[in-house]
Formats: C-alpha cells, structure tokens, sequence
C-alpha cells in the first residue's frame, strides 16, 4: 500500500505519480503505477486553494505587459541591419565585381558610390576593378593607395587561383571479379 499526495495523473499513458515522503525533511519519492493497478483509494482531502473555495482558481497565468520599446528597438535593429547589407549589394555590376567589393570588405571599409567602389573614402576603384583601376583622393597619402592596390590584387590572384583549380571527376570503382564462393555470408 503506497501513501501520499497524488503528485500528477496522464489520461494519455494511463499512469499516476504518488509523492511519498519518509520524514518531513527529506525529498519526496515519486512513485509511477499504471491506473489499473490501483484497487481503491481514499479522498483524504482536496487541495486547500488560495482563495478559499474547494476548487483551485484558474490556473493561467494572467498575461503582462509587453515592452514593446525594446522590440522596437530590436525590429530597427534588424531593419538597419539588412539595410546595410541591401546596401552591400550592387546589382548594376557582374558577379566577379561584387565578389571583389566582398573581398576587399572583409579587410578595409568600403561602399558603393554607383558602379565605382570608395574605400576608406579616400580611394576610388573604377571598372574594370584591377590594382591599376585604383585613384587616389587628393591629400591621401601614397601608403593608403599602395594598400588598396595590393589587396586588390590579392583578391584577384586568389579569384585567378579558383578558377585554376580543375575539380578531377571521380572514377568509379572497378568491381572485384569474385573466382569463388563467397566466404562470410
């Protein structure tokens, strides 16, 4: 015989939690038995609920205040976000040009202003986007132009360097021509 407080009951597995508890101080046990195993029970007394009545209150919780600030603040978070990125692509120009504004944006700031690309806003590198394409502002020092030519090159040897890579097919392999009987199974 299993005393104690019903601790839940499933309709759906058919099963019953029993807390049982040694001494007040410790933990209660749960025990799970399957509905049908139970052969009788007693109602010792139904759960004393807060607001006096025999039957515990609604139990759903009441629903509060949204900050509705902050998910403001989050949705122009997201808005300015993907402005920015809208912002990134050009799509006046072919797929080799974006991939260079990509390129240089991962080491140097960068925008579009039409079809040319301003970099650290004081470079301007015009189609066709080479090292030699690059024009410096007036005032910007010699190093400045020196570093967007370089890693514009560098861009376009690592571009050069894909395209060079031939992906060889794989080959299919050769079945073994089996002379006897199978060993193993």
């Amino acid at each position: 015989m299993i005393e104690g407080p019903l601790f839940t009951a499933c309709p759906i597995t058919n099963l019953v939690a029993i807390a049982v508890s040694t001494s007040p101080n410790t933990p209660p046990t749960h025990h799970v038995l399957p509905i049908s195993s139970i052969q009788n029970f007693t109602l010792i007394s139904a759960p004393a609920a807060p607001n006096g009545f025999a039957t515990p209150p609604n139990t759903t919780p009441a629903l509060g205040n949204v900050p509705t600030t902050a998910l403001m603040a989050r949705a122009d978070a997201a808005v300015a976000r993907l402005k920015e990125a809208a912002s990134r692509k050009n799509k006046a120009v072919g797929k080799e040009a974006q991939d260079l504004f990509d390129g240089i944006s991962r080491t140097l700031p960068i925008r579009w202003d039409g079809n040319n690309m301003i970099v650290m806003d004081s470079v301007v590198i015009s189609a066709p986007y080479r090292g030699e394409d690059c024009k410096a502002g007036h005032g910007v020092q010699s190093q400045t132009l020196s570093r967007v030519r370089k890693v514009v090159d560098n861009e376009r040897r690592k571009f050069a360097d894909r395209e060079r890579k031939v992906v060889v097919p794989a080959v299919p392999a050769i079945p073994a021509v089996h002379t006897g009987p199978r060993k193993g199974g």
